[in-house]
């Protein structure tokens, strides 16, 4: 016998980013784990806060892409993946974190 996992309902994806958001310093929604990212952008996003911090509390949207996306644009006004919040406040997805590397500000963002 097979599991295969339930996905989870619009309520339950908005819960959980609102809860993610709320108790995490730093959070990042991404497509796959830690362990396992699932695109390249997520990789890259995951990649750039990991040389600044070890502590990132991570989630993966494709236990509900659709439900996490609508959720999402609620905070940050985009449904692109992956998204970073930085104590509550978003911060964008790889693009943005990698301008930030690139100009030398990304440490501050994370709050290292």
């Amino acid at each position: 016998m097979s599991f295969e996992p339930r996905e989870l309902s619009p309520e339950e994806a908005r819960s959980n980013v609102e809860e993610t958001i709320e108790n995490s310093e730093v959070a990042l929604f991404m497509k796959g784990t830690e362990m396992m990212p699932q695109c390249g952008y997520s990789r890259k996003a995951l990649g750039l806060i990991g040389q600044h911090r070890e502590d990132v509390t991570t989630v993966n949207v494709l236990t509900a892409t659709e439900a996490y996306r609508e959720a999402l644009a609620e905070y940050s006004g985009r449904e692109t993946i992956p998204q970073t919040f930085v104590d509550g406040e978003f911060v964008g997805g790889s693009d943005i974190l990698e301008q930030l590397d690139d100009n030398g500000d990304l440490a501050e963002t994370l709050q290292v």
